[in-house]
């Protein structure tokens, strides 16, 4: 059977049209690479302590990786839980009761928010990690320390910078 122009004219557009398309995996293979170092890069580190210029931690042999937890500054100035100011370092130490009325305060308020942490005894138990400048007096801390015992924060830890060989060596 003979063919039409307009058929012929059809058969040939298939034809040219109906090799199907190609895909450049070059492109998509770079936005993969892209992707994998940016998500390397970004990746939750848990490892480094909230940056406080005030705050120079003391050296330790400690070896165990800091949790993602509740924080408590301690500066010069200044007693800070995460990241807000709670009281001034000198009116604590000028407090003659070991239980600083605002920390507690604000540490029930931030138990409060969110759901309980039930220990094996059954009781309540959160953990809150100090980071404490290496020259701040033993009182304040132990006000610290009493103040967080008085809330369900009763795990307390103490952020530390790791030591060098080096410096074990020496």
């Amino acid at each position: 059977m003979k063919m039409s122009s307009r058929a012929k004219r059809m058969n040939r557009r298939h034809g040219r049209n109906g090799a199907g398309a190609s895909l450049s995996l070059t492109s998509l293979m770079d936005i993969f690479t892209i992707l994998v170092f940016f998500l390397l890069v970004n990746s939750n580190n848990n490892q480094q302590p909230p940056d406080n210029k005030d705050i120079v931690l003391p050296k330790s042999t400690a070896q165990e990786v800091p949790k993602d937890v509740l924080t408590i500054q301690i500066s010069a100035n200044d007693i800070i839980v995460q990241n807000y100011r709670v009281a001034g370092t000198q009116d604590v130490l000028a407090m003659e009761d070991d239980i600083v009325v605002a920390i507690v305060d604000e540490l029930n308020a931030r138990a409060a928010r969110s759901a309980p942490v039930i220990n094996e005894n059954g009781v309540p138990e959160r953990e809150v990690m100090v980071l404490a400048d290496r020259e701040t007096p033993y009182a304040l801390i132990k006000k610290i320390m009493v103040s967080c015992t008085q809330t369900e924060y009763s795990k307390i830890s103490f952020a530390v910078l790791r030591k060098s060989d080096e410096e074990d060596e020496g």
